[in-house]
């Protein structure tokens, strides 16, 4: 996937609930529950439809004192875990 292509949610795959520090996100086609907090929280927040995966990045190093390598790595593997559950649009 190219990294100028905005990330976008499919809304129509799940339901969430913002509690606290953490968002709980339910899918709807198997009704399989997950809580999100911290880095996945942030990266969650941030996929609204204008950012790219370089800019998400961009704004979690801002965010967070962290490695930008180890950032990289940990965006991606959860971008590919959202791809695999059909919660992100291609």
């Amino acid at each position: 996937m190219s990294d100028v292509v905005p990330l976008a949610k499919r809304f129509d795959r799940f339901t969430e609930a913002d509690i606290d520090s953490e968002i709980v996100v339910m899918r709807l086609d198997n009704g399989e529950f997950f809580s999100l907090s911290e880095t996945s929280a942030a990266i969650w927040r941030l996929i609204d439809g204008t950012r790219d995966r370089a800019a998400l990045l961009s704004e979690l190093v801002a965010r967070f004192d962290a490695d930008e390598t180890m950032l990289a790595a940990d965006l991606e593997e959860f971008l590919e875990q959202l791809r695999g559950m059909g919660l992100l649009g291609d």
